[in-house]
């Protein structure tokens, strides 16, 4: 009972702090989108190819977080818009006090929309708030298409589901219909794009989506 006791006070501490950085970004104007999935998924490449169809509609800044490194931030820092990496030492998930000193390192008055990529898995990561809007959930095609049945969680949570990787679809066996039914079978109403990193197809459904919700400041 003691440890259940800790736990929940950790919980309780991280979403004060999570309610902080809303009102905080929600002051400024600034909508967050948090991006999840398994390592290799795509979630840098996405947020790289939203950067480039967003230029001139939505004023972009991101916080990257991995366990280690800071090679996808460089790669966004390349693509010319503010960036902070956090690294979280070996803990799987970010949380409320890292996404405040990332909120505190970036110019919160230039941007419209805070791209948050969190670390790579599919458990931890939706179980701490940040102060998010908007929870995304990325499955690409390589990954198979069972996530949602082996991770309900995180996809239960998700307000988007993406589905990356598509020019692979047709050289792997991934089902998609199988995976959009396990998907609703936990979640009635996120949309669920298909789209490819690579080449670009359905990039512009998602990149509409985020404009649409930046600009109202609330669901759609």
């Amino acid at each position: 009972m003691p440890k259940i006791e800790v736990v929940e006070r950790i919980l309780s501490a991280n979403d004060q702090l999570a309610a902080e950085n809303r009102v905080r970004l929600d002051a400024a104007g600034v909508v967050a989108i948090n991006i999840m999935a398994s390592p290799g998924a795509g979630k840098t490449s996405l947020i790289l190819q939203t950067i480039e169809a967003l230029r001139g509609r939505l004023r972009v800044g991101v916080i990257e977080g991995d366990i280690a490194s800071s090679v996808d931030a460089d790669k966004v820092a390349q693509a010319g818009v503010p960036v902070v990496q956090i690294n979280t030492g070996g803990q799987c998930h970010l949380d409320a006090p890292m996404v405040a000193r990332g909120l505190d390192a970036l110019p919160l008055a230039d941007m419209d929309v805070v791209f948050v990529e969190n670390v790579g898995n599919l458990v931890c990561p939706s179980g701490f708030q940040l102060g998010q809007r908007w929870d995304v959930v990325v499955n690409s095609v390589p990954e198979g298409d069972d996530k949602p049945l082996k991770y309900p969680g995180i996809f239960t949570e998700a307000d988007v589901v993406l589905i990356n990787k598509i020019d692979l679809q047709p050289y792997l066996d991934y089902d998609e219909a199988a995976f959009r039914q396990a998907v609703r079978a936990l979640n009635a109403d996120a949309p669920i794009f298909s789209m490819s990193c690579k080449t670009g197809t359905g990039l512009a459904e998602w990149t509409d989506w985020v404009v649409a919700v930046v600009e109202k400041g609330q669901d759609v």
